[in-house]
């Protein structure tokens, strides 16, 4: 029996390390995409039609005002409305919005409150909600915890403005609130979920649309079936973007980073974020969600240097820390990131895999205060109130 379990740990060690390897050159590669990204600094000439920002809103967040005044400071030469959104009368963020009105009083802002519900998707059903007060025939929407810069609309107008393209989309950052957890949450987002979708893009694997930025036109919304036709999907975003695929058009994702605020002020918050994110990955692509396991080259070579014990092969451990850290060096150097993660990447990595395992068990995901179970058909199926 021990000689069975031996054999069996020794196997299990040799595919740990077999998976580790190909980990490290996965790293290795995605290094490289990362070194192809130019980041543009300058926003470009080009037509600049008039936007309608929509901006769904949920209680009170971290540096809310600062987040949502960046939209209402854009240095664009068309006229640019900004509809703010809330589903309920109490919300707190109608207070920042009233203080954006009195700041910034040369600009178009509107505040939409309006409760109807027209699916499980709250925030959808915020737009939807918003979406009749728009007035302009580009629309911009773009989650609350959004940070951006003056240049950001032209960026969007010059990508939505190529021939072919539907919706224009923006890879995006991480910037932490204070406190360990939060920090946490910003480097998945930096050395995790950007080297990935550099990846995807590069191998063609990737068809990304992200809720930091869905620009499209009136009438291609319209045509996929407006903001209904997503109502009940966990990923809107990537709902539409697909929407807009299958009618013949492309999503276009300029080399144009915005940042994300990552406000996790507890393990429990980080991991129920993290873990929505990661079901909500693995409803999408399953088998490309599955094949993530190699990108978690440091736990993988632990968990084969524990069953097959010390011996030279254990050496890949190293190996895995030395690409690891090669790769964060790199994103740091293409996204202009400080790097003040570096000394968390270790402790970053073997959180992720224990979120990659969990998502395996169970459909379930916490979002906004409520509990949500996913359907065959990766529709929301709403289960209640989160117990606090």
């Amino acid at each position: 029996m021990y000689e069975l379990f031996a054999n069996s740990a020794a196997w299990a060690s040799v595919v740990c390390y077999a998976a580790a390897a190909l980990g490290c050159a996965y790293a290795l590669f995605a290094a490289w995409a990362a070194r192809g990204f130019v980041r543009s600094a300058i926003p470009p000439a080009g037509d600049c039609p008039a936007v309608t920002i929509l901006k769904p809103l949920h209680g009170m967040e971290p540096d809310l005002y600062a987040n949502l005044a960046g939209f209402c400071a854009q240095d664009y030469p068309s006229a640019v409305q900004i509809v703010f959104g809330v589903d309920d009368p109490a919300d707190p963020a109608i207070g920042v919005v009233r203080k954006l009105v009195a700041d910034f009083p040369d600009r178009d802002l509107t505040l939409a409150i309006d409760s109807r519900r027209h699916g499980e998707n709250r925030k959808v059903s915020n737009l939807i909600n918003m979406a009749r007060q728009a007035r302009h025939e580009v629309l911009v929407v773009s989650d609350s915890d959004i940070v951006v810069q003056p240049g950001y609309l032209q960026h969007i107008a010059a990508a939505l403005a190529r021939p072919g393209v539907g919706v224009a989309t923006c890879l995006y950052r991480g910037i932490a609130a204070p406190g360990i957890w939060a920090r946490l949450g910003a480097a998945a987002i930096d050395y995790h979920f950007l080297p990935n979708v550099l990846v995807g893009l590069k191998l063609g694997l990737a068809a990304p649309c992200f809720g930091s930025t869905i620009a499209l036109r009136r009438a291609t919304l319209v045509a996929i079936g407006g903001f209904e036709a997503v109502v009940d999907q966990l990923a809107d975003d990537y709902a539409l973007g697909a929407l807009v695929r299958r009618a013949g058009l492309t999503v276009a994702i300029p080399n144009h980073i915005v940042g994300h605020v990552c406000a996790q002020r507890s393990a429990r918050d980080l991991i129920r974020h993290e873990l929505r994110w990661a079901r909500t990955i693995r409803s999408i692509e399953p088998l490309g969600f599955a094949g993530l396991a190699i990108t978690h080259a440091v736990p993988l070579a632990l968990f084969g240097l524990v069953l097959g014990g010390i011996n030279p092969a254990g050496l890949i451990v190293g190996a895995a820390l030395a690409c690891r850290f090669a790769l964060q060096s790199e994103t740091d150097r293409a996204f202009h990131l400080r790097g003040e993660f570096f000394w968390l990447e270790p402790l970053r990595d073997l959180l992720s895999f224990v979120i990659f395992v969990m998502s395996f068990f169970g459909r379930g995901v916490e979002w906004r205060g409520h509990r949500y179970g996913l359907r065959a058909d990766n529709r929301l199926a709403y289960y209640g109130e989160v117990e606090t």
